[in-house]
C-alpha cells in the first residue's frame, strides 16, 4: 500500500510561502522526471544492445549455414552431372549470384522510393 503526502493548507500562509512550495515541489518533480527519462534511457540501450548482439549471432550461425548447403549443392550436382565437381560450383554459384543481385536490386529499389509524400491539395509550408 503507497501512502501519499498531503499537503497540509494554513488559512495564515501568504503568496509568497506558497511560491516557494510550488517552486520547491517544480525542482523535485522535474529532477525525478529527468531521473526518470535517465533510467527509460538506459533500458532501451541494454534491450537494443541485447538484440544487437542476438542478431549478430544469428547472421553468423545463418552465414556457416549457408555456406555448409553451398557446399552440399555444389557435391550434389556435380555428383549428378559425372563427377564434374566444377560445372556443380558454376550452376550454384550462378544461381546464388542472380538471387544476390535480384536481392540488391530489391534493396536498391527500397531506398529509393519517397517514404513521405505530400497529398494533392494539401496546404503547402
Amino acid at each position: 500500500m503507497t501512502s501519499h503526502r498531503y499537503a497540509q493548507t494554513d488559512p495564515d500562509t501568504g503568496i509568497p510561502d506558497l511560491i516557494r512550495r510550488l517552486t520547491e515541489d517544480s525542482r523535485r518533480l522535474a529532477s525525478d522526471e529527468v531521473q526518470l527519462a535517465k533510467l527509460e534511457l538506459q533500458d532501451s540501450i541494454h534491450g537494443g544492445v541485447r538484440g544487437v548482439v542476438w542478431t549478430a549471432v544469428g547472421l553468423a550461425v545463418g552465414v556457416v549455414a549457408a555456406v555448409a548447403l553451398t557446399v552440399l549443392l555444389v557435391a550434389a550436382i556435380g555428383a549428378l552431372i559425372d563427377h564434374n565437381y566444377w560445372a556443380g560450383a558454376l550452376i550454384v554459384g550462378a544461381v546464388e549470384l542472380l538471387a544476390g543481385w535480384l536481392f540488391l536490386r530489391r534493396g536498391v529499389a527500397a531506398i529509393k522510393a519517397p517514404r513521405l509524400t505530400v497529398r494533392k491539395g494539401a496546404a503547402q509550408i
